[in-house]
């Protein structure tokens, strides 16, 4: 059984910044997605950030250029560096990876495994 873990969450004014990280107990490999979802309350869960080990990288839209995604083989562990935070980024954040060469190459579409969330909240 893959086990996730995210750290890193917490509270910050509008225009702060947090780095998020969630650790693997599994090597992080050529056939690894690693992705950040949020889910806001009231709202659908969003897809914010995929990144796999060879690099190619997603981001939605609303945190292009805000947000960073990146990975430490090393550690198992990948990251979500959040800068420039607005109150709207506040949501529940997910840390999720997928270890399937065909899921990689069809572009990171799905997960099977799921940390438990943290939270961040941005106050105006």
């Amino acid at each position: 059984q893959v086990r996730l873990a995210e750290s890193g969450g917490g509270s910050v004014q509008s225009g702060g910044s947090l780095k998020l990280s969630c650790g693997i107990s599994r090597d992080i490999d050529s056939s690894t997605c690693m992705g950040w979802f949020r889910q806001a309350p009231g709202k659908e869960r969003e897809e914010v950030a995929t990144t796999t080990s060879g690099g190619r990288t997603t981001y939605t839209d609303s945190v292009k250029g805000r947000f960073a995604i990146s990975h430490d083989n090393a550690k198992n562990t990948f990251y979500l560096q959040m800068n420039s935070l607005k109150p709207e980024d506040t949501a529940m954040y997910y840390c999720a990876a997928e270890f399937h060469a065909v899921v990689v190459f069809a572009g990171c579409r799905t997960f099977s495994y799921w940390g438990q969330g943290t939270q961040v909240t941005v106050s105006s």
